[in-house]
């Protein structure tokens, strides 16, 4: 009997992905594209250190490696690029990206500065490229559950919110003198300030207060390492909200979320791994996530699938996926939060309250669009 000829008519071609950045969030993006996401190749691995990405190239079957971005950028084979790259380069790489007709996953923040981010949001709007930035948070299941409810009214209006960050540790810090300054609101607390603007979507966050200060390594405090923060934000709606975080749980990561509201509340997150208890002699326990690729390790393939499902839909003129919710963090978003973060910067060194600085009315105009 012979075999029965399968052919792809009709399908979809996949999306081809330039990898820019092969560290430790890139190299689980770049396994995620690889042997999860489908719809998706990972056709090229760029940075320049080269031996690193060329043994991830190989342990995924990924034929390009290069030192330079710029050849990624240059491959007319590839449709979309996810930028994994330290902060400091994001804004510029967008730009770059952009400019050569390439759709634009950008891990946070997408940028360190409101000027720069704003050059290269404008240059994704004119070359009409899909942006996506990657707060992860939103395709957990347990947040994705809150947002289903608290976009059908379930909490009614929302008047006090919280969202908290506790990265896992020993209880010191490793390499904390390496670790960028305020890094807790540009990298951590970021993913808070998305949060609790998606659950308290249609309002804008107008004023933060931060407080800061080194209390797991505060040896450390007088060369600007931070590693707790408490921040309060008010909303145009009146709404406030609490994020926190601390680089040190003991415990285990722990991200949890919460709105309450004039209806009622919605929580989201748990510190336990799943929700089985152990009841012993000893006592109540439970597995707690060590690793955020533990927690989010399906948040992280999922949202990389949306970018890959939008992507072959503008490239293909189809209508692009669609939900009971918003869902795909965007321009506005990333945006949004990095001002939050840059606001709470500033409220730290003034030891007050700070207005956020509100997004150009175009940005905001197509964040109410949806877009």
């Amino acid at each position: 009997m012979a075999y029965i000829e399968q052919h792809s008519a009709g399908l979809s071609a996949p999306v081809k992905v330039g990898l820019i950045g092969s560290g430790w969030m890139g190299a689980f993006h770049a396994e995620s594209i690889a042997r999860r996401v489908p719809g998706a190749i990972l056709a090229a691995i760029a940075d320049p250190n080269v031996e690193s990405a060329q043994a991830l190239a190989q342990s995924l079957g990924t034929g390009k490696v290069t030192a330079d971005a710029a050849d990624i950028l240059a491959d007319p084979e590839i449709d979309a690029v996810v930028i994994a790259s330290p902060a400091r380069f994001h804004s510029a790489l967008i730009t770059q990206a952009a400019a050569a007709g390439k759709h634009v996953f950008c891990e946070k923040p997408a940028g360190q500065g409101l000027d720069e981010l704003d050059a290269a949001l404008a240059a994704v709007e004119k070359a009409g490229v899909h942006f996506q930035i990657g707060f992860n948070r939103r395709y957990a299941d347990d947040f994705q559950a809150a947002k289903k409810d608290l976009a059908a009214g379930v909490a009614g209006q929302p008047q006090l919110l919280r969202s908290l960050t506790r990265d896992p540790g020993t209880g010191s810090i490793p390499n904390a003198a390496r670790v960028p300054a305020w890094t807790v609101f540009l990298e951590t607390l970021i993913h808070d300030f998305d949060t609790l603007n998606w659950f308290n979507e249609g309002a804008e966050p107008v004023e933060v207060y931060a407080v800061a200060d080194a209390l797991v390594e505060p040896e450390l405090r007088d060369q600007g390492f931070l590693d707790t923060a408490v921040v309060t934000i008010r909303y145009s709606n009146g709404a406030i909200a609490v994020a926190e975080a601390n680089f040190s749980a003991l415990y285990g990561y722990d991200i949890r979320g919460e709105v309450f509201g004039s209806k009622g509340m919605v929580q989201a997150g748990r510190a336990t791994e799943t929700a089985a208890r152990r009841y012993t002699a000893e006592g109540l326990s439970a597995d707690t996530p060590r690793l955020n690729v533990e927690l989010f390790r399906q948040a992280y393939t999922d949202e990389l699938a949306d970018f890959a499902a939008t992507v072959r839909a503008q490239r293909d003129g189809t209508p692009p996926p669609s939900g009971a919710f918003s869902l795909t963090p965007g321009a506005a978003d990333a945006r949004r939060a990095l001002a939050m973060a840059l606001a709470c910067i500033e409220s730290v060194k003034q030891g007050g309250p700070v207005a956020v600085a509100a997004a150009p009315v175009a940005l905001r105009d197509d964040a109410r669009a949806g877009v």
